[in-house]
């Protein structure tokens, strides 16, 4: 009988079942985890041209787009929130990969629709966020934040009718309900109701940072996304399949 103990002193070795025991959620948060500041662009054609799959958040300001990706990521700091919502006029690019290897990339387009934003600005970061939204190769999907106590407004359903030839054509889709918390089971429900019709086909799912409702869900979705052909568990290391 063959003798499958390790030396003494020497670590245990995993077996190709021990790698692969890990859950979807938490193979989904590690690789939300890796990311990282790649580029940030006042303008679409300082943006690098990418050849992996790109996720963009996009929403209102005060939605909860940067709480959001913060807690996906499960770092303080990754998105910018300003203190003036509506200022921040920026596209940044997060890359995400594990060993540095970028796989795909988080874009945090610009917040939209603030009151106190000129209105000459207004106008043109919504004609820049259209144009990214239909030009962008790489686009792989995107992730639409909502206030759930105030539901999608004008400005959403405009984005909507702006991306729905891609969505139709392929372009994955996703709502967040953010701040989730503050509402009860029974608006909850009736919200995620309306949102899915509203929604044309897409994904729509209720968020919390707080309660930390959703969070895993939405991780997973991001993750098979961007993976659209690997299975949903970590590849196991080297000496494991060596094993």
């Amino acid at each position: 009988m063959t003798n499958t103990s390790n030396p003494p002193g020497t670590p245990p070795v995993k077996s190709v079942a021990d790698a692969s025991a890990k859950s979807p959620a938490v193979v989904a948060m590690g690789w939300l985890h890796t990311a990282r500041f790649l580029t940030t662009a006042p303008q679409l054609h300082f943006l690098p041209e990418l050849d992996v799959p790109e996720i963009a958040f996009v929403g209102r300001s005060n939605a909860g787009k940067s709480t959001c990706i913060n807690t996906l990521t499960q770092q303080k700091q990754l998105a910018f929130a300003s203190k003036k919502p509506g200022r921040t006029q920026h596209i940044n690019l997060f890359a995400l990969g594990k060993q540095g290897v970028t796989d795909a990339v988080l874009t945090d387009l610009p917040g939209y629709g603030y009151a106190a934003v000129p209105k000459q600005d207004k106008i043109r970061w919504q004609q820049v966020m259209a144009n990214y939204l239909v030009t962008r190769k790489n686009l792989h999907a995107i992730v639409l934040m909502c206030d759930p106590r105030h539901g999608m407004t004008e400005l959403d359903e405009i984005l909507l009718d702006v991306i729905r030839p891609r969505v139709q054509a392929g372009l994955k889709f996703l709502v967040i309900l953010t701040k989730a918390d503050k509402l009860t089971r029974a608006e909850a429900a009736k919200v995620l109701s309306i949102t899915k019709l509203q929604a044309g086909g897409g994904e729509v799912k209720l968020f919390s940072a707080p309660k930390r409702i959703g969070i895993e869900d939405v991780a997973q979705l991001l993750w098979q996304w961007a993976h659209p052909t690997d299975s949903p568990v970590a590849t196991p290391p080297e000496s494991a399949q060596e094993a």
